[in-house]
């Protein structure tokens, strides 16, 4: 997956970076996921507080979003590697 954004900064990923996912993976509380949150496709800190799901960014000027039941939220993926062009 490329990323595009800026909202992962604080855990050195960066826009135009390739992350390697595990898609079999079942996220668990503080990994880094992707998904896809009412069709719109996210790179996030997946957390679990007082039985609510909470997408966190890594990056100061992002709140986090609440996911509400009634929204449609899929795991794509835990990412477990991520690739970056130093030229």
């Amino acid at each position: 997956v490329q990323v595009s954004g800026e909202s992962m900064v604080d855990k050195n990923i960066y826009h135009g970076d390739i992350l390697i996912v595990d898609r079999n993976s079942t996220p668990q509380d503080g990994q880094i996921v992707i998904a896809s949150l009412n069709g719109e496709m996210l790179v996030k800190i997946y957390r679990v507080i007082e039985g609510k799901v909470y997408l966190f960014s890594a990056n100061s000027r992002f709140l986090p979003i609440e996911v509400f039941p009634d929204w449609s939220l899929e795991i794509q993926g835990v990412v477990k590697h991520c690739i970056r062009n130093v030229a």
